[in-house]
């Protein structure tokens, strides 16, 4: 059993030097990026945090190398095999992968300062052109201060490891062989097996639903110390799974540059701002804003057809069906695609959804504009409330490199209040968020909060007490989300913020309601967006066509707010929009006053289908003039938002980098 612990020590030493030589490169990157952090009000336990969350996920790496040399030493502890070959191939095992993890925190140095960013799947791309590559890493001091610092700290970790490995096997060799015995053999595979069992804990990194994402290394409203505790190593390592992924691979429908100037056409561009983006323009609001609160409510699957106000007869939704009346009601309005992610990224940020791809959770968090940023530069706090874990598809670290001071998600909540995987209930949600945006108020700046509710996504769990008049769960859980809205504006009208407050019910995509009426059925896209404020907005009803784009532009027309629009929405009252572009998994859609265009880019087929009032009618229409000009409406849209996502286009300027 001695030698066994011997063994177990010099991993574990190993795996301690591992984590304190990554922190050396940590704490190299913190002195390059210090001026980052001037003229921050932050304590020295805010910017101690980055390190140790930096240590958390240096260790999720450290137990990728450790966990083989655990396994190999467990076996031969039980076949009593502590020979010096064992341990010198371990040492060359260790040696290997924990000097192409130093090398990646190298090179990440100079790399962090030029692009701001972590290094990623992209210096794949450089692999191509070798000799510029070599160039420019023996041309430029930085890069060379890296390589003499990986060569000081990789000399050092072969000598320690080395020292390890002779200390280990002396003290072995002073040990006798030990006499078999089962209690020691069982003991022995009790502790190896609890051993990889941390192991593999620590390479998920932590206990939850989610395993560990960047999103973790994000903690505080500073950017460079959220991205200080990201691990080159690891973000190299998850950028490059997630560009394997099939649904991020880029779409090809048109040329870009045919595309771009399409885009402008559409959305009446002349003169653009050339330091941002090929379609960024500067807009007036005209009027004196008065600075109202914003609340924002994506309401789950809320498809427009499981609403009377849409026509169902079941009585589902008897709250918003009387918000509709009340309200800026938009009655074509869809949403950009079939998933929250998809609703959350073209809500707050005006670009539509480009089909599977999740544009929050890659491990490099692009920087976008939109109605966070803007808000929050026009002196509003900035508050977003989910019900699930912080990292569930990277909101935690996307939502606060995008706009966001605060995030309210799982963690802060009750574990007795956590109903399933999805976390807590919509009721308690509202109720939470309550009383924060009250103190919120009192602070003297205007909020805006965003809150993602999520009762009505399977499993369904109908609260006991609930009294609902349907026959199944799946109706009688949108009767408790929309009683759930009841009760939180109930409570809110008592709040003296509440007259100075705009807002706003969006669906964030549809279900399927009924029978499928097309290959990408309308309902799972057609939804309410209801613009509510009583003691401002006048009640209207109206038709004309909306995505999910224009809520940031319409909105910031109604607060007066001037900007710069970096994305593909207009401002609803103010304009009017001739086509609308949505997404699936799978197709594309476009849709007009009357038509209805469908494409599927994998199997090559497309469909025109009339509609009206959203509702697909059969037949398939052969107008190929009509036909063309939605698909390359729709071509258009998607290629130029890739082309401004690929290219780092969608800042407040090139080269932008938030605080």
């Amino acid at each position: 059993m001695k030698r066994y612990l011997y063994a177990l020590r010099y991993l574990v030493s190993i795996h301690l030097l591992g984590l304190i030589l990554f922190t050396a490169f940590r704490w190299v990157l913190y002195l390059q990026g210090h001026d980052y952090l001037a003229g921050e009000n932050l304590s020295a336990l805010t910017r101690a945090e980055a390190f140790v969350r930096g240590l958390w996920i240096d260790n999720v790496v450290a137990c990728y190398i450790t966990i083989l040399p655990l396994i190999t030493v467990s076996i031969c502890a039980l076949i009593g095999y502590f020979g010096k070959n064992l341990f010198r191939g371990l040492n060359i095992f260790f040696s290997v992968f924990y000097i192409l993890a130093f090398a990646i925190s190298a090179a990440d140095i100079p790399y962090f300062a030029y692009f701001f960013k972590h290094i990623n799947a992209s210096i794949f791309n450089w692999f191509g052109y070798t000799g510029t590559t070599l160039g420019l890493m023996f041309g430029e001091f930085s890069y060379i201060v890296a390589f003499v610092l990986f060569l000081c700290l990789s000399a050092l970790f072969i000598y320690l490891i080395r020292a390890l490995r002779k200390r280990t096997c002396l003290d072995i060799q002073r040990v006798s062989p030990e006499k078999f015995y089962w209690r020691n053999e069982i003991l022995t595979l009790v502790c190896s097996a609890l051993l990889i069992g941390g192991c593999m804990f620590g390479i998920r990194g932590r206990m939850g639903y989610n395993p560990i994402k960047v999103s973790a290394a994000y903690y505080c409203n500073n950017t460079f110390l959220n991205q200080l505790g990201i691990s080159p190593a690891f973000n190299l390592l998850r950028s490059s799974l997630e560009a394997s992924k099939s649904e991020n691979r880029e779409i090809d429908l048109m040329d870009d540059h045919e595309a771009i100037a399409c885009v402008r056409r559409e959305l009446h561009i002349v003169d653009s701002l050339p330091n941002v983006s090929p379609i960024a323009r500067r807009i007036t609001n005209e009027g004196e804003t008065t600075r109202p609160n914003v609340v924002l409510v994506f309401m789950e699957s809320m498809s427009a057809e499981l609403m009377g106000h849409f026509g169902n007869p079941a009585g589902l939704t008897p709250f918003l069906d009387t918000i509709a009346t009340q309200s800026l009601c938009f009655n074509r309005f869809f949403s950009a695609g079939t998933h929250t992610n998809h609703a959350i990224h073209s809500t707050l940020y005006s670009y539509p959804a480009l089909m599977k791809r999740n544009s929050m959770k890659g491990a490099v968090i692009p920087f976008f504009a939109g109605l966070p940023t803007v808000l929050q530069d026009n002196g509003y706090s900035t508050l977003f409330f989910m019900t699930h874990e912080s990292q569930y598809d990277n909101m935690n670290g996307y939502l606060r490199t995008n706009g966001f001071d605060q995030i309210f998600a799982q963690e802060d909540y009750p574990p007795e209040k956590v109903v399933n995987s999805f976390g807590v209930q919509d009721d308690f949600l509202y109720q939470y968020a309550l009383p924060v945006l009250t103190q919120t108020a009192r602070e003297g700046k205007p909020f805006f909060a965003a809150l993602l509710s999520v009762s009505n996504h399977p499993p369904y769990v109908v609260p006991k007490n609930f009294e609902a008049h349907s026959s199944t769960d799946e109706q009688r859980i949108v009767e408790f989300a929309d009683h759930s809205l009841k009760v939180f504006i109930d409570n809110a009208r008592r709040e003296e913020w509440f007259d100075n407050t705009i807002f706003v019910f969006v669906g964030d995509h549809g279900k399927i309601v009924g029978t499928p009426r097309s290959d990408m059925p309308l309902s799972f896209n057609h939804v309410p967006l209801f613009i509510y404020s009583p003691a401002s907005i006048e009640p209207l009803q109206i038709d004309d066509l909306g995505g999910q784009v224009d809520i940031a532009p319409t909105l910031l027309g109604l607060l007066h707010i001037d900007y710069t629009d970096n994305g593909f929405g207009i401002d609803l009252l103010r304009e009017k929009r001739r086509a609308v572009v949505f997404t699936s998994d799978d197709a594309v859609g476009c849709m007009n006053d009357s038509l209805f265009y469908i494409y599927k880019p994998k199997e090559g087929q497309e469909w025109l289908l009339a509609h009206e009032k959203a509702i697909e009618k059969s037949g398939n229409i052969t107008d190929e003039t009509a036909r063309k000009d939605l698909r390359e409406y729709a071509f258009a849209t998607l290629q130029t938002a890739q082309y401004l996502m690929s290219n780092n286009l969608t800042g407040k300027y090139i080269g932008y980098q938030p605080r």
